[in-house]
């Protein structure tokens, strides 16, 4: 195997699909390489953990068709390290020889043969009919989803982001059990009625670095896996078994205490009483009043932090606190210059959504205070 290609292009290439490659200590020395494939012009470059998959095609300034494995991590950064122009790559009997300029690699080779299969264009290699997106609109959904998903894999079923057919089109829901995410993409039709999925929130993570707002994705189901096409990028994951928990039941009907602020503002306001904050037990309290919110930090052994934030509100007043962390990501979510948060009382889940629509909610479960 031989290949000339651009820095930049193998750089990209490379580090594209290194990223489905595995971290973790002890697995198969395999999962560590990418497996590059020479066909005429084009250059095929993969990646996998078994159950992330994600293979880069790009154009090569020709070459010697074959196939070879090399570390992922150790490739990436030598290429990158050279200087600007063309870098050749030739596949010997057990190394490959990388050269640019004055610069001279030799790596070794990872056995060809024992990489992972490598799934064909459609899921679980059956045809699975192909349903196109806007890459823009569902870039902003799992923007607004995944970060709500847990990255415990003790708990794998909330590792997942759960998309399933609604009336009124596709919904995306993903929960760590301490807030719950929910974006509704209207007249988007990917599933059968009834029909729902859970895709690792890792995979859509790395899809949505992909996405940009003048691409289209392509999405294929299969019986166990999920394939996005994204211009020469193809990423395929394995769907998560079991059932995931009923959300639903978690959402109250209706909400008597209504808070509209402004978003900036609020995450300003946060983002400077969160300075006094040392460990994830330690929240942030919001006192609820008819035209302004305070917010307090409070801290044994750093001091306490407060702060007035002008706002609109509606209902008892009460001073209800949260994980900021949470809180933030949540208002960050928002899309528009307000948020409403709606809240039961100082105990149970409140929901932060926009002033301007009903697609996306989030649902933040309070911390109990003394």
């Amino acid at each position: 195997m031989k290949l000339r290609s651009e820095r930049d292009t193998l750089v990209e290439a490379l580090t594209t699909a290194g990223r489905a490659v595995t971290s973790r200590g002890g697995a198969q020395p395999m999962l560590s390489g990418v497996r590059l494939e020479v066909r005429g012009d084009r250059l095929l470059v993969a990646g996998s953990d078994l159950d992330l998959t994600i293979q880069v095609d790009v154009a090569i300034g020709g070459g010697t068709d074959g196939v070879c494995v090399i570390p992922a991590r150790l490739a990436a950064d030598i290429v990158r390290s050279l200087e600007p122009g063309a870098v050749t790559f030739e596949a010997g009997d057990d190394e490959v020889r990388i050269t640019a300029g004055r610069s001279q690699f030799a790596v070794r080779m990872l056995s060809a043969g024992d990489f992972p299969r490598l799934p064909s264009a459609s899921a679980d290699g059956a045809p699975g009919e192909a349903v196109t997106l806007a890459g823009g609109q569902f870039a902003d959904a799992l923007r607004q989803v995944v970060r709500a998903a847990s990255a415990d894999d003790a708990r794998p079923i909330l590792t997942g982001v759960l998309m399933a057919a609604e009336p009124a089109g596709l919904r995306l829901v993903a929960t760590d059990s301490y807030r719950l995410a929910v974006r509704d993409l209207l007249g988007t039709t990917v599933l059968g009625e009834g029909q729902h999925v859970l895709v690792p929130s890792k995979a859509l993570s790395e899809l949505q670095r992909l996405l940009s707002a003048d691409q289209e994705v392509t999405l294929r189901l299969g019986e166990h896996d999920a394939t996005f096409e994204v211009g020469g990028v193809r990423l395929t994951t394995r769907l998560i078994e079991g059932e995931f928990p009923n959300y639903r039941q978690l959402i109250p009907s209706s909400y008597p205490n209504r808070l509209v602020v402004a978003k900036e503002a609020l995450l300003d306001a946060v983002r400077r009483v969160k300075l006094l904050v040392r460990d994830a037990t330690t929240p942030v309290r919001v006192a609820l009043r008819s035209d302004v919110i305070v917010l307090t930090v409070v801290s044994t052994e750093v001091g306490q932090a407060a702060e007035e934030v002008d706002a609109k509100y509606e209902g008892a007043e009460m001073t209800v606190a949260f994980n900021p962390t949470y809180l933030m990501e949540g208002v960050e979510a928002v899309v528009g210059d307000e948020i409403l948060l709606e809240t039961l009382d100082a105990l149970r889940p409140a929901v932060i959504r926009s002033v301007e629509g009903e697609e996306y909610m989030y649902l933040l479960m309070p911390v109990r205070v003394s």
